[in-house]
C-alpha cells in the first residue's frame, strides 16, 4: 500500500511537472525571461515558503539551527540551476527529439543511480546501495525498471524526429545551429547538474527529520529540504535573467502599460506555482518511498509521460506519418510499464 501511494503521489508531480509550462503560452507581450522571472518568484521562492510554513510555522528555526547541512543543500540547489540553463542551450544546439531524449536519459540516470553508488564508497543507514540493488530481487527489478524507461525515452526521441522528418519540416538537427559536439557537451553538463536536486534531498534530510521530530505530518517532512534547494535554483535563473533584460532591455516588460499586465502576472503565477506542485508531491512520494532510485526514476517517468501526453492532445501529432504516432505510442506504453515494475519492485524491497 506504501508502494502504491508513492506511485500515486509521483504521477501527480509528474501530471504537474509536464503541464506547468500551459499557463505561460497565455502571457502576451513579455519576453521569456521576463515571465520566467516572475513565475520563478512563486515556483522558487513564495509558493515553497507557504508550503513549509503551513507544514511547520517555525520552519526558519529549524534551517538555522542546522546550518551545517545549508551549504550542501543549497550548493546543489545552485548545481540544479545551472542544469535547467544548459537545457535551452542543448536543446538549441541538439535539436527537440535528439536533445530531449539525450538530456532526459543523462538526468535519469544519473538522479537514479548515482546517488546508490555513492553510497556503495560511504555506507549511510537507510539508503539504497549500487550492490544492494544489484543483490536484491526487489533491487533488481528497480533495476530493469530504470532500463525499460530509458527505452522509452529513446523511443520518444525517435518518434520526435519521424515526426520532424514526416512532415518535411527545417529540422533543428539539419539547420545552421545544429552542432553535435557542442550540443552533446551541453547536454551532458545539463543532465548531468539537473540530477542535483535528487542530491540536494539527500543532503537536507536532516532537516526533514527534525520536521518529523517537533510533530510534522511525514508526509510534509520535505517541504522544508525545498526551500533551502530552491533558494539555490532562484539564485541561478535570477542572475542569468537579470542579465539577459539588461542585456535585451526587456525590464521594461513589468510595467509597460500597452502590455496586459494583469493576465501576464496571474498566468505566471500559476505556471510557477504548478511548477513547485511537481516536487510538493514529489516530496510526499519520497515520504512513502524513499529518496532512492525508485523515487526519482518513477518523477522522471512521470513528467516524460505526461509531456507526451499533452503533445497528442495538442494534436502536435496530427498529419504525421504512422510510423511516427505510433512510435509515440509505443514510447508512452513503455513508461507506462516501467512505472508499473519500479512500483512493484519497491513494494518487494
Amino acid at each position: 500500500m506504501q508502494a502504491l501511494l508513492g506511485i500515486i503521489y509521483h504521477v501527480i508531480g509528474g501530471i504537474a511537472a509536464g503541464s506547468f509550462y500551459m499557463p505561460y503560452k497565455k502571457v502576451k507581450g513579455w519576453k521569456w525571461e521576463t515571465y520566467w522571472m516572475v513565475g520563478g518568484l512563486f515556483s522558487w521562492i513564495i509558493v515553497p515558503f507557504i508550503a513549509a510554513w503551513f507544514s511547520y510555522p517555525e520552519f526558519m528555526h529549524v534551517i538555522f539551527t542546522h546550518t551545517e547541512v545549508l551549504p550542501y543543500t543549497f550548493l546543489f540547489g545552485f548545481l540544479w540551476g545551472i542544469g535547467g540553463l544548459t537545457y535551452g542551450l542543448g536543446i538549441r544546439y541538439l535539436g527537440m527529439s535528439l536533445g530531449n531524449s539525450f538530456i532526459l536519459g543523462i538526468t535519469l540516470s544519473f538522479g537514479s543511480l548515482l546517488p546508490a553508488i555513492f553510497y556503495d564508497f560511504y555506507p549511510k543507514e537507510g539508503k539504497d546501495t549500487f550492490s544492494g540493488l544489484l543483490s536484491s530481487t526487489g533491487g533488481q527489478i528497480i533495476l530493469l525498471g530504470i532500463f525499460i524507461c530509458l527505452i522509452g525515452i529513446t523511443l520518444s526521441g525517435r518518434a520526435g524526429m519521424l515526426k520532424e522528418k514526416g512532415k518535411k519540416e527545417v529540422s533543428s538537427n539539419s539547420g545552421k545551429e545544429f552542432n553535435l559536439k557542442t550540443g552533446l557537451i551541453l547536454g551532458l553538463i545539463s543532465g548531468v547538474l539537473s540530477a542535483c536536486f535528487n542530491y540536494g534531498i539527500d543532503a537536507g534530510k536532516p532537516l526533514a527529520e527534525e520536521m518529523v521530530k517537533a510533530g510534522v505530518n511525514p508526509l510534509m517532512q520535505n517541504n522544508i529540504i525545498f526551500v533551502v534547494i530552491l533558494w539555490g535554483g532562484f539564485t541561478t535563473n535570477f542572475l542569468s535573467c537579470i542579465y539577459i533584460a539588461l542585456k535585451e532591455k526587456s525590464y521594461s516588460d513589468y510595467t509597460e502599460p500597452t502590455k496586459p499586465l494583469f493576465k501576464n502576472y496571474i498566468f505566471s503565477a500559476i505556471a510557477g506555482t504548478m511548477w513547485f506542485l511537481q516536487f510538493f508531491f514529489y516530496g510526499m512520494g519520497e515520504s512513502k518511498m524513499g529518496n532512492g532510485a525508485s523515487s526519482w526514476i518513477l518523477h522522471m517517468c512521470s513528467y516524460i509521460l505526461v509531456a507526451n501526453i499533452w503533445g497528442y492532445i495538442l494534436k502536435e501529432w496530427e498529419g504525421v506519418q504512422p510510423k511516427a504516432r505510433n512510435t509515440m505510442i509505443g514510447s508512452i506504453a513503455t513508461l507506462l510499464v516501467a512505472i508499473a515494475i519500479v512500483g512493484y519492485g519497491t513494494s518487494l524491497k
